[in-house]
């Protein structure tokens, strides 16, 4: 999956005076762009191609130095175009969550502006002032990385979500500011978008309660998986003792059935055995009958005359 290059959310000239049209231009469609390119490019055909930004730096130690650098600038400038906007700044509100945050982490708006201005103005060469917030506790805090770090990484002094940030390399107000980076820290001030920062931190501090269903779920899934297991092994045991019973029982069902088919074999047999011997006695009568010598009546005497 290629990373784009996010539009900008206002036109180029939208910041004016304090931030100018030719830098944006530059900025934006120059650096932003290249560092997108890059990152695509260091990542392309590697395990990590279809990861999120977020969890790439997180364990960017792990990964060559160009995706360090690229995937950094690529997530810092995307950050960076979101937490500005035109006719913004002032101090954030205190009445949401953020706000009650911000109230609890410094003494005053005052207090913020001077760390975070100190943080930007104190980072040796190039890299960025950030705005964090702890996930554990909510609070905020204001540290700065070199280059293109940022606190996500996993190599950062000081880790947190970052919610504000500003860009102080030179490139990002040289055309306007020349060597005056306090001055372009003072008019970042006027174009912070506290709306936008405030929904970062509500997104980096939501609890991660629909996770908790999908575990439970998925426990549920594996007994449900393992109970057919169970009903599978024990099927065919079951099936082949219901057959044996049943064959059992037909074996004792045929039995009478067979004993009477036997009885009725034996009785046929005795009854062809009687006729056969009634047959036989009858030829052997008959035969007897045929040669016995035939009886001849004896003639009877004839009168003697007288002479």
């Amino acid at each position: 999956m290629a990373f784009k290059l996010p539009d900008l959310p206002y036109a180029f000239d939208a910041l004016h005076p304090h931030i100018d049209k030719r830098t944006m231009k530059i900025h934006h469609d120059r650096h932003h762009a290249g560092y997108t390119n890059k990152l695509n490019a260091a990542i392309e055909g590697t395990p990590i191609e279809k990861m999120k930004i977020e969890d790439i730096l997180k364990n960017v130690s792990k990964y060559p130095t160009a995706v360090r650098n690229n995937g950094g600038g690529y997530f810092n400038h995307s950050l960076f175009w979101k937490v500005m906007a035109p006719e913004a700044g002032g101090e954030p509100s205190t009445r949401n969550k953020f706000g009650k945050a911000f109230t609890a982490s410094f003494k005053s708006f005052e207090d913020f502006q001077t760390q975070f201005k100190n943080a930007a103005a104190t980072r040796f060469g190039s890299g960025w002032a950030w705005l964090c917030v702890n996930k554990r506790t909510g609070k905020l805090f204001v540290t700065s990385t070199p280059n293109q770090d940022n606190p996500l990484m996993d190599v950062a002094e000081k880790k947190g979500t970052p919610i504000l940030g500003l860009d102080v390399w030179e490139h990002a107000y040289y055309l306007k500011y020349q060597n005056k980076r306090g001055s372009y820290v003072d008019a970042f001030f006027n174009v912070i978008n506290w709306d936008a920062v405030s929904k970062l931190y509500n997104a980096a501090t939501k609890p991660a309660t629909k996770r908790a269903p999908a575990k439970r779920k998925t426990a549920a899934a594996a007994t449900k998986k393992a109970a057919t297991a169970t009903k599978k092994a024990a099927a065919p045991k079951k099936t082949a003792t219901t057959a044996k019973k049943a064959t059992a029982t037909k074996k004792a069902a045929a039995a009478p059935k067979k004993a009477a088919t036997a009885t009725k074999k034996a009785a046929t047999a005795t009854k062809k055995a009687a006729a056969t011997k009634k047959t036989t006695t009858t030829r052997k009568t008959t035969a007897a009958k045929k040669t016995a010598p035939k009886k001849v009546a004896p003639k009877p005497a004839a009168d003697s005359k007288s002479e």
